[in-house]
């Protein structure tokens, strides 16, 4: 078997992580600057007419609330493993997030976070990974399809809660069916294997953040004078999140998918589509951009898990 150097190895990462933030960076201004869905001057405008510190500083502490209840959950799960720090989970978080800014629907996150650890432990990383954000995803189904029900959407909420419980109906039937040597049992087993603390912090945690960016959106709303009653106005936004999120997309489209199907629901309800469209970018920046630019630094600060030859 043919040995790398040490040194060999340490210049092939450094490449590699230089091109995961070139490319992060590559993607955020081309989006930015190229997509026809922006009109600049209009922002620009928007901007200079709702410009306040004391808003802007606001709407930032929804930002850093959200992906500070992200890191706190990561965590809580990975403390079944083993005991972390804040900000040894704050280095995995927006480091794994801005290796995965590029890949279908987040996907580079998983393999972000798992090089963390050692490769005994990849198995287990993703697991949890999965976990992580499996009730984010489990709670935007939940609060999207009360939001259709709010809006009158009734046949399509009626559709997704009998899927719920045919899915439900088939996973108990076939439970012990192995594919590739997995099975409904031995995945639930797995679940169960975690302690119940670790899983009801979880589900808080994870509700919180629905919660802190689901109303980062409302307040938006509200500084662009979008009168609308308030319960409208979160089931739309939570009808806007679980459709968006049920698209495959890539985290730097993330503020484009949302933003379309975000101009289809607020403009049946007489929202002007380019506050919608601008709302969405801000959201898009507040919420994935910056956390990015942050992670970027940890990304080039990241060391493999690897030992030096004697």
């Amino acid at each position: 078997m043919i040995s790398i150097p040490h040194k060999a190895k340490q210049f092939a990462v450094f490449i590699i992580k230089l091109l995961i933030v070139t490319a992060a960076f590559y993607f955020i201004y081309n989006q930015l600057v190229h997509n026809d869905q922006l009109d600049w001057p209009k922002f620009t405008a928007l901007l200079k007419k709702k410009q306040s510190v004391a808003g802007i500083l606001f709407l930032l502490s929804f930002s850093v609330a959200n992906r500070y209840l992200e890191i706190l959950k990561w965590q809580n799960l990975v403390s079944h493993l083993k005991p972390i720090s804040v900000g040894e989970s704050t280095k995995q978080v927006l480091g794994a997030l801005t290796a995965g800014i590029f890949t279908p629907n987040g996907l580079g996150e998983y393999a972000g976070k798992a090089l963390y650890f050692e490769k005994t432990k990849t198995k287990k990383i993703i697991f949890l990974n999965l976990i992580c954000n499996g009730i984010q995803m489990v709670l935007t189904i939940l609060f999207g399809t009360m939001g259709l029900f709010v809006l009158g959407y009734w046949q399509w909420a009626s559709a997704i809660l009998l899927l719920a419980v045919f899915f439900y109906l088939i996973s108990i039937a076939s439970k012990n069916i192995k594919i590739k040597g997995y099975s409904i049992q031995k995945l639930t087993h797995k679940i169960n294997e975690i302690p119940k603390r670790i899983h009801q912090k979880n589900i808080v945690l994870a509700i919180l953040r629905y919660l802190v960016f689901s109303h980062q959106y409302y307040f938006l709303f509200l500084a662009f004078d979008v009168d609308l009653p308030y319960l409208t106005m979160m089931a739309t936004i939570a009808t806007v999140y679980f459709l968006a999120s049920s698209l495959p997309s890539f985290q730097f489209l993330d503020f484009a998918v949302k933003g379309s199907v975000a101009v289809y629901f607020f403009g049946k309800l007489g929202v002007n589509e380019w506050i919608v469209v601008f709302i969405s970018t801000l959201m898009w920046f507040l919420n994935v951009v910056l956390p990015v630019v942050i992670g970027s630094y940890f990304v080039l600060k990241f060391k493999p898990k690897w030992k030096q030859a004697p």
